[in-house]
């Protein structure tokens, strides 16, 4: 290397990622249309491909993309070959796009993103609607399938997008030709969220038939057929009242009648939520629901995590289910059965709550520290003596770390002009954690 010569001399072209609106060659700046214009390769969808023929040199080669990783070692080979390299994009690359995954995949000097408008701001742009507070979800993926309702668990296709409706005031959804806004809107109404939200889709931007659809209701367009491409934007016709998430009155809940109190009370719920050492994403285990109150809390400390929770009593997974209803809840899956069977197919946990074991403790002990995953904490609660011998000699018998609080609260009580404190029943809380080995 002579003295005039930089490092930069000696590295491959940058591969150009191109973003591309359905206008074509129109809303592409000059620097863009240089790069497609001393391409040595150009790779893209059929439809980007075929809207910017005309920009690119005949002798240029053409490929369609497939799958990213193909796309990935095209770049690279062309690269070391010397060759000038674009990919034509939708919209802005870098938002839910191609040049994220490449720049992974590349390193990002091998790459340089000639941004356009995202589709998600035209439709904004059409409809009048502020972005910046957006929360963008991706459903441009392989078919999710229809929203199986209520409880539906996180592999499910939609389910990023139903807990985002939950959280968050405006949305933008970026669809697909399976994932579609009516598929979007049914999945609302099973949610119970129809009400809450205005709808907007923008169908075929830029393109000849383009249409922007308002006023239409969420159950209307759960009904409707929607020209593709489109974006849906969601927001909500008012603002919603922040829950409260630890710590809600025994009252706030349905329990089962006549034996009014099946419930974990407020007190040992409370200590025993601690104890799981809760995170925003936790996956938890509730077995032994009763009437949801641990599993119902959990889930809403963990907006971003997920609950399993299973009850064997028909008539307390009712109860449980009209408590999950009326609290809003979406990221809890609850099941009728007698545990361990039905576990195998939940996702391992970070935590896990037995309030009720059904005859299964010294199993259940065993099968919840084996699947907990590194840290994961296993919290039972107990009012009998022999319930907490079998679990702490099953937890001693397992090599796990251990200790027990007993809890008795004593509530305040109305005793003509005064008042009187009356006992609680006592409750063991037992923690253990799995051993490391």
């Amino acid at each position: 290397m002579n003295d005039s010569t930089s490092v930069s001399d000696l590295r491959p072209p940058r591969c150009r990622i191109v973003g591309v609106l359905d206008d074509g060659a129109a809303s592409l700046g000059a620097a863009a249309l240089q790069a497609l214009a001393d391409a040595d390769l150009v790779i893209g969808g059929k439809r980007t491909l075929a809207l910017l023929e005309a920009r690119i040199q005949p002798e240029a080669e053409r490929r369609t993309i497939g799958g990213l990783a193909a796309v990935a070692e095209d770049i690279r080979q062309a690269q070391a070959a010397g060759k000038r390299c674009v990919v034509l994009a939708t919209g802005d690359p870098l938002c839910h796009g191609i040049a994220g995954y490449l720049g992974m995949q590349l390193c990002l000097d091998a790459i340089e993103v000639l941004p356009n408008l995202s589709t998600i701001q035209l439709a904004c742009a059409r409809v009048g609607l502020v972005w910046q507070d957006l929360k963008i979800e991706s459903i441009h993926a392989k078919d999710a399938g229809e929203w199986p309702g209520p409880g539906a668990a996180p592999s499910h296709g939609l389910y990023a997008l139903a807990q985002s409706l939950r959280r968050h005031a405006r949305l933008a959804v970026l669809t697909s030709p399976d994932n579609t806004p009516d598929r979007i809107a049914r999945m609302m109404l099973a949610e119970g969220l129809a009400d809450d939200f205005q709808i907007a889709v923008a169908e075929r931007l830029l393109q000849p038939g383009e249409r922007i659809v308002t006023g239409v209701s969420i159950a209307d367009a759960a009904q409707a057929r929607f020209a593709d491409p489109n974006v849906v934007l969601l927001w909500r016709q008012s603002a919603r009242a922040a829950p409260v998430r630890f710590g809600l009155p025994d009252a706030s809940y349905e329990q089962r009648h006549p034996d009014k109190g099946l419930i974990t009370k407020l007190e040992v719920r409370a200590v025993s939520l601690a104890r799981m050492q809760l995170r925003d994403d936790s996956i938890v285990w509730d077995i032994g629901a009763g009437s949801g109150a641990v599993g119902l809390e959990a889930a809403r400390l963990c907006p971003a995590g997920h609950v399993y929770a299973i009850e064997k009593n028909d008539d307390d997974v009712a109860i449980a289910g009209r408590n999950r209803a009326a609290m809003g809840v979406g990221n809890h899956t609850l099941v009728q059965g007698k545990a361990p069977q039905g576990l195998d197919g939940w996702a391992d946990p970070d935590a896990v709550f037995i309030g009720g074991s059904g005859g299964e403790l010294a199993e259940l002990v065993a099968l919840c520290l084996r699947r907990l995953r590194l840290g994961g904490q296993l919290v039972m609660n107990f009012v009998t003596i022999e319930n907490l011998g079998t679990a702490t000699a099953t937890l001693t018998e397992l090599g796990a770390d251990w200790d027990v609080v007993m809890l008795q609260a004593s509530r305040s009580k109305p005793i003509l002009h005064m008042h009187r404190l009356a006992a609680e029943n006592p409750v063991w809380v037992v923690c253990a954690r799995r051993a490391s080995t």
